[in-house]
Order: structure tokens, then C-alpha cells, then sequence
């Protein structure tokens, strides 16, 4: 399964060439990737070190001289050890910038807890004029950054380095629009990000035992489609939300608020409800969350049964 990381040091690359107010901010990571922005670019290429409260202030800095910062580093250390930062000086300043983080939920499954990062959707969605995306695949990134960069928003892109590996048509990659993948009718699952690879594969082993599930699929978190949700759960009645995200307040939440106005709706999470400890590959920590295809699938005819 292929990184996200090229596409973004591409990207970047490209549309540096076009924006010379397009501006690039690190912690101390990711600079063989990015050495074509650094190399063209010399001085809109800055390292800030394993500052990241730091790093932020200075992109504060160049947003309010209407530079278009790219803030860069590792979840758990660009969202939750900053968060101060970027509420105050992004937040309240009303200031425009983009995160990007790497390290997903816990794609550093070797690296233990101090690089998993759970909470970091929930933290940057209470920011009134926040974006926020999780990228499943090198294509989407691509797609809703270029559309999103400039814009005058906090823009937060959670990249992975676990594609889905899941073809989806380059059209239905739009800012805040969810995609519906597979057309059901007895079961809808939700994902988002790289939890949906698991998800079509616990969709197709359902098909087979003679279950009809329909996929949605929601790239974007906020702004969030709730129209597709709606529509999808007034067919079904019942749903799985699958994210590796915390299950104290992430996709679940947002599919709930999605499908007020219909009755009887049976529903079942998938998330990350503690820390997770110890190590392990991607797939065994997957596993120890709860979200491989297995339990997808164990969890869809729990509630197809009832």
C-alpha cells in the first residue's frame, strides 16, 4: 500500500512553481522528500526544528503577511502538543494555513503510543473556520489540496501511509461530498481515510454470504455530507461507522447527526475507544483496535441479525 508522502512533496513542488507565496515549514522531518521544494525554493523552505508550538507561531507570522503557509510533521506533535498555538494564533486571529500531518492514527505501530494520534480530527474541527480531510489515496490528496490550499480556511490534511489502494473515479473527489463506492440495501458501512480498504473487503465477504451492503465513503470530515448519509441510512436503517479515530467523538458522531429524522436506526462503531499499547505492523494494531476486515464483517452480520 502506497504512501501519501510522494504525492504531497510533489504536489508542493507544482504548485510552488505557480505560487511564489506558497511557503513551506517542517519539524525537523520529511527533507529528503521535500528536497525539490527546498532545492527550487531555498527560501520558502524552513526548518523550524522539534519546535512545533514554535512552528506554528512563525506560520502565524507569515499568513498574516499573506504568505500560504504548509505547516508539516508528525500527528500526534503538529495537533496535539501545538493546539494552544494553532487555536490562538490561527483560531481567534481568523488567520488561513495548512496542516499537514503524517503518521495517521497509528501507522508508526513500531513506534509505540507517543506517535499515535487519535484525537487530532476532533481537536481541529472545533475551529470555526477549519477543513478537514483524510486522504485515503496519493490520488484524493492531490485532488482536494490543490482545491483547498488557497482558500482562506484551516485546512487540515491527516495523510496516511497505508492507501486503500481502492480505485475511485478522479470526478467524485470533491470537497466536503462523501462517494458511495457500492449500492446496498440491508446494511450501509461508513469509513473514512485508510479504514476503507478493510471495509470493501468485509463488503464483498457479506455480498457473498447474501448480505446487500451499500459503501459510503467520506473523504472529507468537515465540511461533512450528511446528505449522502441520510439518503443511504433511509434505505437501510442500519449502519457501521468504521475510523481509526477516537469513538469519543469522530465519524460515528458525524453519521448520528446525519441521520436525524429517521426512526429505528440500528447502528454499531468501529473506532479506537483507548490507548493502544505495545507494538506491532500496521495490520496487528488494526487488529488490536478492532477495525480489521474480520471484525467488519463479524460486526455486519451481528447487526444484519437483528
Amino acid at each position: 500500500m502506497p504512501s501519501l508522502r510522494p504525492i504531497f512533496a510533489k504536489t508542493l513542488s507544482n504548485l510552488g512553481a505557480l505560487d511564489e507565496n506558497l511557503v513551506v515549514i517542517v519539524g525537523d522531518i520529511s527533507h529528503g522528500l521535500l528536497g525539490d521544494f527546498r532545492n527550487s525554493f531555498p527560501n520558502r523552505y524552513f526548518n523550524i526544528g522539534i519546535c512545533e508550538p514554535a512552528m506554528v507561531g512563525v506560520a502565524a507570522g507569515m499568513s498574516k503577511t499573506g504568505l500560504i503557509p504548509v505547516i508539516h510533521t508528525i500527528a500526534p506533535f503538529l495537533i496535539e502538543r501545538a493546539y494552544e498555538q494553532i487555536k490562538l494564533d490561527f483560531g481567534y486571529q481568523k488567520l488561513s494555513g495548512n496542516f499537514i500531518s503524517v503518521g495517521s492514527a497509528f501507522d508508526y505501530s513500531k513506534l509505540g503510543c507517543s506517535h499515535h494520534s487519535y484525537a487530532d480530527v476532533s481537536l481541529i474541527s472545533h475551529l470555526p473556520n477549519s477543513q478537514v480531510f483524510l486522504p485515503g489515496s496519493p490520488l484524493e490528496f492531490e485532488i482536494l489540496f490543490q482545491k483547498a490550499f488557497k482558500q482562506d480556511k484551516i485546512n487540515y490534511f491527516r495523510l496516511t501511509e497505508n492507501s486503500h489502494d481502492i480505485e475511485i473515479e478522479r470526478k467524485s473527489i470533491k470537497i466536503g461530498a462523501g462517494i458511495k463506492l457500492r449500492e446496498g440495501s440491508a446494511l450501509t458501512i461508513i469509513s473514512t481515510g485508510a479504514a476503507l480498504r478493510n471495509c470493501i473487503l468485509a463488503a464483498t465477504e457479506l455480498e457473498d454470504l447474501g448480505h446487500s451492503v451499500e459503501v459510503l465513503y467520506l473523504p472529507t470530515l468537515k465540511p461533512f455530507d450528511s446528505e449522502i448519509v441520510f439518503e443511504s441510512l433511509r434505505k437501510t436503517r442500519k449502519f457501521i461507522s468504521v475510523e481509526e479515530l477516537s469513538s469519543h467523538d469522530g465519524l460515528y458522531n458525524l453519521v448520528l447527526k446525519g441521520s436525524l429524522g429517521l426512526d429505528g436506526i440500528k447502528s454499531k462503531q468501529l473506532a479506537i475507544s483507548d490507548f493502544i499499547s505495545g507494538y506491532g505492523t500496521y495490520a496487528e494494531i488494526q487488529t488490536r483496535a478492532g477495525l480489521a476486515r474480520h471484525q467488519i464483517t463479524r460486526a455486519g452480520i451481528d447487526l444484519i441479525g437483528k
